[in-house]
């Protein structure tokens, strides 16, 4: 799970950036300035790379578990400008608090308890 979410957030970050470059920067140039360089260097990568968020999205919602809301509100979340950032973080919080329960769960297993210890 945590290779998934590397993936992920790299996916996210990536997006984000593209879409904000694109919304906040080539947008304004096209329709001020008439130069739609940037919108045309952002828009077409942000729509493939969207298309890969959202597989990294849904693996990484696979694998934690995620109800098929959240893994719906994460995905769209790539087309709204700086919401990806933030479904990131949420993302990222919940991965690792269930990687920390797993971690947990795994010592405790593996450990012997005091009072085993106690009757050897």
């Amino acid at each position: 799970m945590r290779n998934a979410l590397l993936r992920y957030r790299i996916m996210a970050y990536t997006v984000g950036v593209l879409l904000v470059v694109l919304m906040c920067i080539g947008l304004p140039l096209k329709y001020w300035n008439h130069d739609d360089t940037v919108v045309t260097w952002t828009a077409i990568p942000h729509g493939w790379l969207y298309m890969i968020l959202l597989i990294t999205a849904f693996d990484l919602g696979r694998r934690a578990k995620w109800s098929w809301s959240r893994l719906i509100l994460i995905a769209l979340a790539g087309t709204v400008p700086f919401l990806s950032f933030v479904a990131e973080r949420s993302a990222t919080k919940d991965v690792k608090r269930k990687l920390a329960g797993q971690d947990a769960a795994s010592v405790s297993a593996t450990d012997p308890t005091p009072t085993e210890n106690a009757s050897i």
